[in-house]
């Protein structure tokens, strides 16, 4: 469990710590409160162990365990926003940019976290490793868990680019956080 929770720890101590520098929309603060809970549930069960078929028996399809591919999904899906959010207000970076570096970097942090999984999975060996791994027979799964990533942060920042097409752009004051904040101020303008 500890060693499940060591960077999820570092990610809330991180928050907690940037608050006031660094304050994020509350858009981005639920969307990383949602990865949390999917996270601290597969912490909790083990990702391969987590009894979701019980919960939902029309999702029994197959004898693999698919919980932890949706949470790379989710992490893709869910931390491109507050990804997005960070290159927008600290580096200014508009437009194309602005979709496609937090895809990069959601990609990379994906790639990075299979590397860290691997390493913990050789250092501490034996069961302990091959359940952190939580490979489940699959050779190719640090590649799918990436690809899933991948595609989650890809259709996250399309959603994001969809609305701010259908909204027009929005004015952005780099100090704020970006989300409710932004379109608040941007439907009290368009009044």
């Amino acid at each position: 469990w500890l060693l499940e929770n060591a960077l999820a720890g570092a990610l809330v101590l991180g928050l907690f710590l940037t608050r006031n520098r660094f304050p994020f929309s509350r858009v981005s603060y639920t969307l990383i409160f949602v990865f949390l809970a999917f996270h601290e549930l597969g912490a909790h069960y083990t990702y391969a162990e987590v009894p979701y078929r019980e919960w939902f028996p029309f999702l029994a399809f197959t004898e693999r365990n698919h919980y932890d591919r949706l949470v790379h999904f989710l992490f893709g899906f869910l931390f491109a926003y507050p990804i997005r959010e960070v290159f927008v207000r600290i580096a200014r970076v508009r437009g194309f940019w602005s979709y496609y570096l937090p895809l990069d970097v959601a990609m990379s942090f994906s790639m990075l976290y299979e590397l860290i999984e691997w390493g913990a999975a050789v250092f501490f060996g034996g069961d302990l490793g091959m359940a952190y791994l939580g490979t489940q027979g699959d050779v190719w799964d640090a590649q799918k868990d990436m690809a899933l990533a991948s595609l989650g942060a890809l259709l996250a920042m399309l959603v994001v680019a969809l609305v701010q097409r259908l909204r027009g752009p929005i004015p952005l004051v780099v100090s704020e956080p970006l989300g409710e904040v932004a379109l608040r101020r941007a439907s009290s303008e368009s009044r």
